[in-house]
């Protein structure tokens, strides 16, 4: 489930808690994230949002096995992925942030990580793509070499080569991450909020056409992965909890 609090008149935090299922996101999550952000955006005392899974893990991404839709009309994947916000968003993470949990990361404007968090794109494992935005979003938020380690691998980005690398601005102690996200709403309040909404506004048009050509790219490339063996392949070999067989189709 989703659980939303404010700490503060001027804050919602958005709380993943389906730590079961590594906070996996479902269907139920996907409706009341886009809710969540429907409060933050509609409501004139909000600020700023912070998403925070717990205190193991932020989220290991999509629930494969839940058929039902997790895209919404305003928000996309998720209820946040393509949604054009006026008001910051920052991922407080906390443990492991893959997959699409990691897309969501990409989504944010800002990034809070604890130290012994970590980042990964690891969907080429189970035969599938970062198609909630990471395959563009990661090579703009990181070095190329290294988001191509990331999509072609599996492999994970740890907290502190992270913040070395751009892509966190601020590393808190385990457990803390919440708090020092809420220190940065503090230090936004200090901005106007019409000029904070005009630099979003700006800095989503700088982003524009390399989004639109990566939705493109990415929507092609998941058509011919999944219409191949692999996909299918990856799926049960997850389930059954054992290596894939590939074939290469």
């Amino acid at each position: 489930m989703l659980v939303t609090e404010r700490p503060d008149p001027t804050t919602l935090v958005l709380r993943i808690q389906r730590e079961h299922k590594r906070n996996a996101i479902d269907h139920d999550i996907t409706v009341a994230m886009e809710a969540a952000i429907d409060e933050l955006e509609q409501d004139p005392a909000l600020r700023a949002g912070i998403i925070t899974g717990t205190a193991r893990v932020f989220s290991a991404g999509t629930d494969i096995n839940d058929p039902r839709d997790k895209h919404t009309a305003r928000g996309g994947e998720y209820g946040v992925i393509r949604r054009r916000r006026t008001k910051p968003l920052i991922a407080a993470v906390e443990g492991l942030a893959l997959g699409g949990g990691f897309e969501i990361v990409l989504a944010c404007e800002l990034v809070v990580a604890a130290t012994d968090a970590a980042f990964g794109l690891p969907e080429g494992r189970i035969g599938l793509i970062a198609s909630s935005g990471g395959l563009f979003r990661g090579p703009r938020a990181l070095p190329r070499a290294v988001a191509a380690e990331l999509l072609l691998t599996g492999a994970r980005l740890d907290a502190q080569r992270a913040y070395a690398l751009g892509l966190v601005n601020r590393l808190a102690a385990p457990g803390t991450a919440v708090d020092v996200a809420l220190d940065l709403t503090r230090e936004l309040a200090h901005s106007s909020p019409a000029s904070v909404t005009a630099t979003l506004g700006v800095l989503a048009a700088l982003d524009a056409p390399a989004e639109e050509i990566g939705w493109s790219a990415t929507a092609a490339a998941r058509t011919r992965v999944m219409a191949g063996e692999d996909a299918a392949e990856g799926t049960r070999a997850f389930n059954e909890k054992r290596p894939p067989r590939w074939t290469g189709r």
